[in-house]
């Protein structure tokens, strides 16, 4: 009896061993990996998490961003009008080229704005520290994330852009009066934008995305962290916190910074107007304006803001949950903080 037993026991504690083992294995693998790069993995997966869950509201905003016949409705007539021309699918037509560009948009956007701040912080000192810094680092990733997947956003938005009846006749995204679809997907966007216009062509409508990012990425990483510090030291690592300072401050940055992203948009997409529409073509970003509230007024500048609001807070929401439990599996450290 004594012998089974202690034979059991002998059985048991190799087992642990070997799980134990097996655990810190993988534990030092994960621990070995620089710490970039864990910040890369667990931004980029978040992002097309995210992406994905709020992918029918972001294909309603662009067409009431771009379409005449999406201006006058409001989002549940839009989401109406597209379930019945095109299906559910419809609501996530160009999705795969937005996860495509979100990944490493926000993989890049995540991980540079840590290497941004500490270099800062590092070389810069007489600029002292504080949320400032976040506002300087946050531009700086952004506008670095953007010229790295920009082609990828025009892809997104010429295929968002496209509605195509499924179920009958109906159909409209075209140069034309033709019935067959502009693009089909997103390597024939690339390609078909590279052939007309060069790499120029898979850049346009970047100026106004830059003028845009810069100022609300900056602007969201500042108001993200000031609200932080005004939050009591027990509740700061709450992920109620997090989210609802990351939603005040996305919310915010958005509204000051949305109509750069309608003319961005507009120009995205200006080669696909109808030739019965008239289409015109921005030179730069300030014409674009100008035109706008001159020939549709300033409220065109704010089409689709209702919707921007609605799809930003569950979208910042999954964001920061997804990016924090990846933080936590991947133990990525939290970074050097700034005091003011």
């Amino acid at each position: 009896m004594g012998s089974t037993q202690r034979s059991s026991l002998s059985t048991n504690v190799a087992d642990l061993v070997d799980a134990s083992q097996s655990t810190c294995q993988e534990v030092s693998y994960i621990d070995s990996m620089p710490v970039y790069v864990r910040e890369l993995i667990a931004g980029g997966a978040a992002g097309g998490f995210a992406k994905t869950s709020v992918a029918p509201l972001e294909r309603t905003k662009i067409l009431l961003q771009t379409r005449t016949e999406f201006r006058s409705l409001g989002v549940y007539q839009s989401l109406k009008k597209l379930f019945k021309h095109e299906g559910v699918r419809g609501f996530y037509k160009g999705n795969g080229a937005s996860v495509v560009r979100i990944v490493p948009y926000a993989a890049l956007h995540y991980m540079t704005y840590e290497q941004y701040r500490c270099w800062i912080l590092n070389n810069y000192s007489a600029l002292g520290s504080g949320p400032h810094i976040d506002l300087l680092a946050g531009a700086a990733a952004g506008g670095t994330a953007v010229l790295c997947t920009y082609p990828l956003d025009l892809a997104r938005t010429k295929l968002a852009y496209q509605v195509v009846n499924t179920r009958g006749n109906f159909k409209y995204g075209m140069k034309g009066p033709q019935s067959q679809n502009v693009y089909k997907g997103i390597r024939d966007v690339l390609s078909s934008v590279y052939r007309e216009g060069g790499f120029r062509g898979l850049y346009r409508g970047v100026g106004p995305t830059l003028t845009g990012i810069l100022p609300y990425a900056g602007l969201k990483f500042y108001i993200y962290e000031e609200l932080k510090t005004r939050v009591p030291e027990e509740y700061e690592k709450s992920i109620v916190t997090r989210l609802s300072c990351g939603a005040l401050a996305g919310l915010f940055g958005q509204t000051l910074t949305y109509p750069l992203d309608v003319v961005r948009r507009q120009m995205q997409v200006e080669n696909l107007q109808p030739s019965g529409q008239g289409g015109v073509r921005y030179k730069n970003t300030l014409e674009g304006l100008t035109y706008i509230v001159r020939n549709q007024g300033w409220k065109k500048l704010f089409s689709g803001l209702s919707i921007n609001y609605i799809k930003i807070v569950p979208s910042v929401a999954l964001g920061f949950t997804a990016y924090d439990t990846m933080k936590a599996w991947l133990h990525i450290p939290p970074h050097q903080k700034s005091s003011q």
